[in-house]
């Protein structure tokens, strides 16, 4: 019966709290009954945590999504990190929960586990399964983990690209240790994960660190990271990352965010600082003798995949001024492949959000991508989007967020015909598409 009702009201307030923004939206709660019973939510939620040691979190879109016969509903970019603005442009339904439990065993030690599952139109994968153990006496503010795990650093949230992260392998290692000037995470990894089932053929390992939030002028944080990769490759070397990242507020004017990405990497590893172009092992073909009726199965090898040489510059500002908000971005990214032509992508956009009415704010959306790839004709795809959006407040990031949308998308003859398996099919080269979205998280 205690089991029962302590579920009971660890329930009542997770929901309490995920509905805290929900109750704000409600007309018939006076303004200062609203800031009041959100902060009494919050308080309970946070009771509950503390007590119980709960933790959870997550992210979801999903919608209703269409297009005329024939024309894809959404996915229209050339391809690469920078070029996939998600606003009307996502089509695709995904959600991913994360789980937590930290365990008290006293004298200041905990351990905890954590499992993230995830749903991709259907294909249910894990992101993390991993455990971790802090309060050590020799280093009591570093977490201690091994598992399958990954560290998300900093993304440009209109492109839905995580570009410094080290990915979702099993490894181990320690974060939060400090250094002085920041707080510093080493890890160790492995090329498998529990969705592949260790099936690289490379055995490939990873190291990567992450320098985090140095000081280095008022209002100004940099961010350094780096990895090394080595394997058996049958294309391709081993390699190694770098990257910058300097957040800066207040850039210019009060209110204004600037974000700056510097990354370089080489062969197998990744820009990111995850791994890059891996062997898969091969699979097989099923054949059946027509007379016989037998059937026959012949593996067939590993794909070789070689590594690259690549570069990336990316320029991200976010604002909020009123009901003013918005991020812009440009950046440029250069692939040198091992086994394929050099290609050079650029990517310019930006994303408004304006607020009319409580709850209600109006978004759009445009961008230019380009990508010129050596020996090749220089593709150019152009979108825009215009969404009416539903949130508890006005404001860019708040969700979560109800939108109606219709995006409208161009592109030239080159960009169709590298893309003549998809929205370039039969040498189309426009698309209009709508649909009503929903995305959260918490």
């Amino acid at each position: 019966m205690k089991i029962f009702k302590l579920r009971a009201t660890v329930a009542a307030a997770s929901l309490l709290a995920l509905g805290s923004h929900a109750f704000a939206a409600d007309d018939s709660v006076p303004p200062m009954a609203d800031a009041t019973l959100q902060k009494q939510v919050e308080a309970i939620a946070q009771k509950v945590v503390e007590s119980t040691g709960l933790q959870f979190w997550g992210y979801m879109r999903t919608g209703f999504y269409s297009a005329p016969n024939g024309i894809p509903k959404g996915q229209y970019q050339l391809g690469g990190d920078l070029q996939h603005y998600r606003l009307g442009n996502e089509a695709d339904n995904y959600f991913e929960v994360g789980f937590g439990k930290k365990f008290d065993l006293g004298g200041g030690t905990n351990w905890g586990i954590y499992y993230m599952p995830a749903v991709y139109n259907g294909d249910i994968s894990t992101k993390q399964i991993y455990a971790d153990v802090t309060g050590l006496s020799f280093a009591p503010n570093v977490s201690f983990w091994a598992g399958q795990r990954y560290h998300r650093i900093q993304d440009i949230h209109m492109l839905d690209q995580w570009v410094m992260q080290d990915g979702d392998n099993y490894g181990a290692g320690a974060d939060g240790i400090d250094v002085g000037v920041g707080k510093l995470n080493v890890g160790i990894y492995t090329d498998g994960n529990s969705d592949n089932k260790n099936t690289s053929t490379n055995n490939a390992r990873r190291a990567n660190f992450q320098l985090r939030d140095i000081p280095v002028n008022p209002g100004g944080k940099l961010t350094l990271t780096g990895a090394a990769v080595n394997g058996t490759f049958d294309l391709g070397s081993n390699g190694g990352a770098l990257g910058l990242l300097h957040n800066q507020t207040d850039f210019i004017v009060a209110g204004l965010t600037n974000s700056l990405f510097l990354q370089t990497s080489s062969g197998h590893a990744d820009l990111s600082g995850e791994f890059y172009n891996l062997n898969t092992a091969g699979g097989s073909i099923t054949t059946v003798n027509p007379i016989t009726n037998v059937a026959t199965v012949t593996p067939t090898p590993a794909v070789a995949q070689g590594g690259a040489k690549q570069n990336r510059i990316a320029e991200v500002i976010n604002w909020q001024t009123g009901p003013f908000g918005g991020q812009a971005i440009i950046g440029y990214h250069t692939i040198k492949p091992d086994n394929s032509a050099t290609s050079k992508d650029f990517s310019l956009g930006g994303r408004i959000s304006y607020g009319v009415a409580k709850n209600v704010k109006l978004l759009g959306e445009l961008a230019t991508t380009q990508r010129k790839t050596d020996g090749q004709e220089t593709q150019n795809l152009s979108k825009g989007t215009f969404a009416v959006a539903f949130s508890p407040n006005t404001d860019f990031w708040t969700r979560p967020e109800f939108r109606i949308y219709t995006t409208h998308a161009r592109w030239n003859d080159a960009a169709a015909t590298a893309n003549s398996s998809s929205f370039g099919a039969n040498g189309r080269t426009k698309a209009t598409t709508f649909g009503v979205q929903i995305e959260a998280w918490w």
